[in-house]
């Protein structure tokens, strides 16, 4: 069953659900966030899976962790780089986050955020599952890496990622 849906999803998914609109929406969401701490956050929706993915049998975290990468969100001064990550055709929200803000927030609570954003997505509310996700992903990293006096710089682009 997997397989079928990724095999029928294709970009015009990403766009029902992500509406230009939307995307800027959502980006100017993260500027914002990233004003109240010292993380840097990156969204990216997928809307499935390349065949050969699937064939391997590659995960929603294993995709997710191969974006972080992929896009450097590690790449930050603090250690403090978030990513949220949908898999449209699973409809799998996962959170990577860099070392220096997985080690103070833990498993469970990005679990938590990412079950939020999917019941939110299967009641067809993406961009407020979204706004939603990225407003509890900031508070931990206002928890954790407050922002500072001084202005940081954007490490990271705020635009959401459409892969």
């Amino acid at each position: 069953m997997r397989f079928i849906r990724h095999i029928f999803s294709g970009p015009w998914r990403v766009w029902r659900a992500f509406p230009k609109r939307t995307l800027r929406t959502i980006e100017a969401a993260i500027g914002d966030s990233e004003r109240l701490h010292l993380g840097e956050v990156r969204f990216a929706v997928e809307s499935a899976l390349e065949i050969g993915d699937l064939l391997r049998g590659v995960t929603p975290k294993q995709r997710a962790v191969e974006v972080f990468s992929q896009c450097r969100v590690w790449d930050t001064e603090h250690n403090s780089g978030v990513l949220i990550y949908l898999l449209l055709a699973d409809r799998d929200v996962e959170i990577v986050a860099d070392r220096g803000i997985h080690v103070k927030v833990g498993e469970v609570v990005w679990e938590g955020i990412c079950r939020d954003m999917e019941r939110q997505f299967r009641a067809g509310e993406f961009e407020r599952g979204v706004i939603d996700g990225l407003t509890a992903v900031t508070a931990q990293l206002q928890l954790h890496f407050p922002a500072s006096v001084k202005s940081k710089p954007n490490e990271i682009s705020n635009a959401p990622i459409i892969l």
